[in-house]
């Protein structure tokens, strides 16, 4: 009769194939938390010990039919564990009667040949590498599974969702939490660029707008630049309409600000200032004197 894996064995792998389906068809990686999945496994489990069920009634049914030799060699294979079959298919050697049984017919100089069986273990592996790679390029060719670009999209959506979702749980950040920080220098040079550029020109050397990288200024609202341009971005300019009030506008938040601000600080206080002689507009305002930046600003 022909010998049969375990229950335990074919529950395992079709455990394996169908978290491997959700994995590359679900549309994302929750599905171990949602009550259908384990509805399902609960499912699939029961029918496999139905079907076991009925393949022992069926293995009962054909041992009835065995001969008494037949009944015994049966009995005694039966008796030895699966994976000490799965063992021995694999590394026990032969006596010399059995190979007498699969020695092949033909030879050369001496050397023979056995007609062994390939391995369990080796012939399960061939069969899952074969399902595996039909499953895979199926997941890949008709939806975003392994597409790292898809992948990126998916990640970059969760991020902004849970700064939006910070951002919402936050104080709105005003002239008086307004904090320096270098960290955001890099993200308020792109700020500078979509907002301020327009009219400040490119690296704030000035245009429509005044040079920002000198020490002459036209507003002197606060004690440093970085919160005298935070005070500008809130409120706007009194002497220049086209220096809007951004913040209060709702173009930029207060977080936007101390960025803009920040970079603005690091061209006008860490960096030389871009004057006439290399094309920065011509200085606009009075001389300032800024205090220096404080650990606590």
């Amino acid at each position: 009769m022909k010998k049969r894996a375990p229950v335990s064995i074919h529950i395992a792998v079709t455990f394996g194939l169908l978290i491997m389906a959700f994995e590359m068809f679900a549309g994302d990686s929750d599905y171990l938390s949602s009550p259908l999945f384990w509805a399902l496994i609960l499912i699939v489990t029961i029918l496999l010990l139905i079907m076991n069920s009925i393949e022992d009634l069926v293995e009962n049914e054909n041992f009835k039919k065995l001969s008494e030799k037949e009944k015994q060699l049966f009995l005694q294979d039966k008796s030895t564990g699966y994976f000490k079959k799965l063992w021995n298919s694999a590394f026990k050697k032969q006596s010399p009667s059995e190979e007498t049984d699969i020695l092949i017919d033909h030879g050369f100089d001496g050397i023979t040949e056995l007609d062994n069986a390939l391995p369990r273990w080796w012939i399960g592996l061939f069969y899952f590498g074969i399902i595996f790679c039909a499953v895979y390029m199926t997941a890949f060719a008709f939806t975003d599974y392994a597409h790292p670009d898809a992948e990126l999209n998916a990640e970059t959506k969760i991020q902004l969702a849970s700064i939006n979702e910070y951002e919402k749980n936050t104080p709105a950040i005003d002239l008086q939490t307004a904090k320096y920080n270098a960290d955001y220098i890099t993200e308020g040079e792109h700020l500078f660029k979509t907002n301020c550029v327009s009219c400040h020109s490119e690296g704030g050397r000035g245009g429509i707008g005044p040079n920002l990288t000198d020490n002459y200024w036209i507003n002197i609202k606060e004690k440093t630049v970085f919160r005298n341009v935070f005070w500008m971005l809130e409120n706007g300019s009194p002497n220049n309409p086209a220096m809007r009030p951004f913040i209060k506008e709702g173009t930029i938040t207060g977080k936007d600000a101390e960025k803009i601000a920040a970079y603005i600080h690091h061209i006008n206080q860490e960096k030389a200032p871009i004057s006439e002689a290399v094309g920065g507009a011509a200085p606009q305002g009075e001389p300032a004197k800024w205090e220096q930046i404080s650990s606590a600003e």
